[in-house]
């Protein structure tokens, strides 16, 4: 059986990287971005498109309206983690899982314990004022009228998370990179890698046991050595 494979190289190894997409979350019922229940399919009848509601002009320009949709379409205050960020967890406590690299911006990884997560993408948890950099947690987002505003200057508070045409952060892509290409397995779940420069980091990989769990098939199906086109939650908890 294939999930005997993957038990059998996960037991052999202590330097597995995971490489995790929007599908990692969505078993904690938070919504994906391009399937039929995604983000994009479901936000069609907002004011502006959804691409441009999560893009850095928008955020500069309709300020008030970006943060109505940040607010009710990004933030999933009371998600809880789910079996997959459990067992990633639990397979880094047992020295085997190196890093999680992730996509998502929920904080769902570190809630279930995972301490080495480079997020991509940035975090909800995270908001810094524009003029001041002074921090504040989700909370004061949630708790805010329409714009956030810092309490000691006045200025925006902005999430940290990347909006479209903002680059990611060079550090946590240089230690993906790093993570990735020094990986003895790599495994892949809940993503399409077809966003780009994300899916891009596969590339780097030098090792023969690419791992890919997705409902869907990926452009890299070919090049794994296991894939499980499968809830990633009841794959990785047979791990543990």
């Amino acid at each position: 059986m294939t999930i005997e494979k993957l038990k059998a190289i996960v037991e052999e190894s202590h330097n597995i990287v995971f490489f995790g997409g929007a599908g990692v979350s969505t078993e904690s019922n938070i919504p994906d971005f391009r399937s039929s229940t995604g983000l994009y399919t479901t936000s069609k009848n907002t004011k502006y498109p959804p691409e441009y509601m999560l893009s850095h002009t928008c955020f500069i320009r309709n300020t008030e309206d970006f943060f109505e949709f940040y607010k009710t379409k990004m933030i999933y205050k009371d998600a809880k983690p789910n079996a997959a960020h459990i067992a990633l967890a639990e397979l880094e406590k047992r020295g085997k899982l190196k890093a999680v690299i992730t996509q998502n911006i929920d904080g769902l990884h570190q809630m279930a314990g995972s301490k080495n997560v480079l997020e991509l993408h940035g975090s909800v948890h995270r908001n810094y004022c524009m003029e001041c950099n002074k921090f504040f947690p989700l909370d004061y987002i949630i708790n805010s009228p329409a714009i956030p505003k810092c309490d000691d200057c006045g200025g925006i508070v902005k999430p940290d998370v990347v909006l479209y045409e903002e680059s990611l952060d060079m550090n946590i892509l240089n230690r993906s990179v790093e993570y990735i290409a020094n990986a003895d397995v790599l495994i892949v779940g809940g993503t399409s890698l077809t966003v780009y420069p994300a899916a891009g980091l596969i590339g780097y990989y030098r090792g023969n046991k690419l791992v890919l769990i997705n409902k869907s098939e990926t452009p890299y199906d070919h090049r794994a050595f296991l894939t499980f086109n499968d809830s990633i939650g009841e794959v990785l908890k047979n791990l543990i």
